[in-house]
């Protein structure tokens, strides 16, 4: 892709009034109330135009990520435009069934009767995006809230700021005006909207502002979905194979340079596989990147100078195996691996978000289990062993919002598996049909025939109906 492709994109736009978010949630709710967006065919219609948009805008869409992130088209296109594109495809396989009332049994206590869930829509919702991947993880969440049929508040991140401008400027041109509303802008317009009644609240973030998020949901009792982070481990022992296992590892790690939420965030190898391991991590990344990863046109950025500075910071402890080069002008920190890193390191602290990889070296699978429960429940796990009885173990023995056997990521590929942290790293889930279900009210109907009314259900309870009462319940 062009470097100079920044002068070609239109300057991003000012931020959205403050003083014009409460008007636009209210007009939001005048047009739910009108039951616009609650046929089938509407909810098709409008997930149709944003794939088309997808497809259609795929180069602007591109060339706005390579100027926030660096990301070379290929990446753009598997990570978030055509990753994003086929979570719409198969929710319009699936959005009839989806949409259907669910019968399920009736108890005796209320027969004659029929039983029923009926899925209706939430209302207005707001969905906050984040900023390392900010197409998919702001256009996923909103997959699901339209194929509920809901209207959406969409807040892109400002902190990638071309990407965000792309959104604002061509989702009103596919998406009906009067169902979603992009607003665009920082902390301040962010405050206003959480200000808001809103049916729901989606954030993608980090934990200290999911908080916040939480606490503003409170004040009108909104239910949230928060998908956050944390420090996702990634278990190696002797049994594996050390070869898929290192290229995996250094796959899942520096891509994106690092800024993933679910990319392993430190390893723990046994004894007997840690230098094999390391040894082979710096190869896999050589491989991928060649002997000087700035150069290569596959590796992106950080997305800004202060997180640069941030990461920069944490390169002072433990040994340095490859990597550690930082070039502030150009974003850039090498892809980097750390060896004999202090537990109490600051890089082990909080979730590095970066392409810098510590390894740290225990005596045994049961060892590292020990030292992930000691810490926050991470949103990702992974465990590299051929040995099934140690990977059971690892799992039936940790906490996680989702894990891989022998693998990173991939699991966030697969449409039935539901994305979402547990404790600190998030509450909720999505994707697939989880998706439509975090944006659905399931409502509970039961219907009566007008007749045949049990005469033990109503007063006066004599001897004989307290006998039959306390039998069948």
């Amino acid at each position: 892709m062009n470097p100079q492709i920044e002068t070609l994109l239109p300057e991003p736009a000012p931020a959205t009034p403050v003083e014009d978010i409460p008007s636009t949630v209210q007009a939001l709710r005048a047009t739910f109330d009108t039951g616009k967006t609650r046929p089938a065919a509407f909810r098709r219609r409008q997930l149709e135009a944003l794939r088309r948009m997808l497809v259609e805008r795929e180069r602007e869409l591109a060339e706005a990520l390579y100027v926030d992130l660096r990301k070379c088209e290929t990446e753009a296109y598997a990570t978030e435009i055509g990753f994003t594109a086929n979570e719409i495809g198969y929710t319009l396989k699936h959005l009839d069934r989806w949409m259907q009332p669910r019968r399920v049994r009736t108890s005796l206590t209320a027969m004659p009767g029929r039983s029923e869930i009926h899925r209706e829509p939430l209302g207005v919702v707001l969905i906050i995006g984040a900023w390392n991947y900010p197409v998919h993880l702001t256009l996923a969440p909103l997959i699901g809230a339209l194929a509920a049929g809901n209207c959406v508040v969409l807040k892109p991140s400002e902190v990638a700021e071309r990407t965000s401008s792309a959104l604002a400027r061509w989702l009103p041109k596919y998406l009906d005006p009067t169902c979603v509303k992009v607003v665009e802008g920082g902390v301040r317009e962010t405050t206003v909207l959480l200000e808001q009644r809103f049916d729901h609240i989606f954030y993608t973030g980090n934990g200290k502002v999911g908080r916040i998020v939480m606490r503003a949901a409170a004040e009108h009792l909104t239910p949230v979905t928060l998908e956050l982070g944390g420090k996702s481990p990634c278990i190696v022992d002797e049994s594996a194979d050390l070869d898929a296992a290192a290229r995996r590892i250094a796959w899942a790690k520096f891509l994106n340079a690092g800024q993933t939420c679910v990319a392993p965030d430190y390893v723990l190898v046994t004894d007997a596989a840690h230098d094999a391991l390391v040894h082979r991590v710096s190869a896999a990344i050589r491989s991928m990147y060649g002997d000087d990863p700035q150069q290569s046109p596959d590796y992106p950025r950080i997305v800004n100078e202060r997180h640069l500075d941030r990461l920069a910071g944490l390169l002072g402890e433990g040994t340095l195996v490859c990597g550690g080069e930082v070039d502030r002008g150009d974003r850039y920190i090498a892809p980097t691996v750390l060896k004999d890193v202090p537990r109490d390191a600051a890089i082990m602290q909080d979730e590095i978000f970066g392409p810098i990889l510590p390894v740290l070296r225990v005596a045994d699978t049961d060892a590292a289990t020990r030292f992930v429960n000691d810490r926050p429940k991470p949103l990702a796990l992974y465990v590299f062993s051929t040995d099934a009885r140690t990977q059971d173990r690892v799992l039936a023995q940790t906490s996680s919002g989702g894990a891989a056997v022998n693998h990173c990521i991939l699991q966030l590929g697969v449409e039935d598996l539901p994305f979402g942290g547990v404790g600190e790293s998030g509450m909720g889930a999505y994707h697939g049909e989880r998706s439509f279900l975090t944006f659905t009210h399931q409502k509970a109907v039961l219907r009566k025939p007008k007749s045949m009314d049990p005469p033990m259900l109503f007063p006066p309870f004599t001897a004989l109906k307290k006998r039959l009462i306390k039998t069948l319940l």
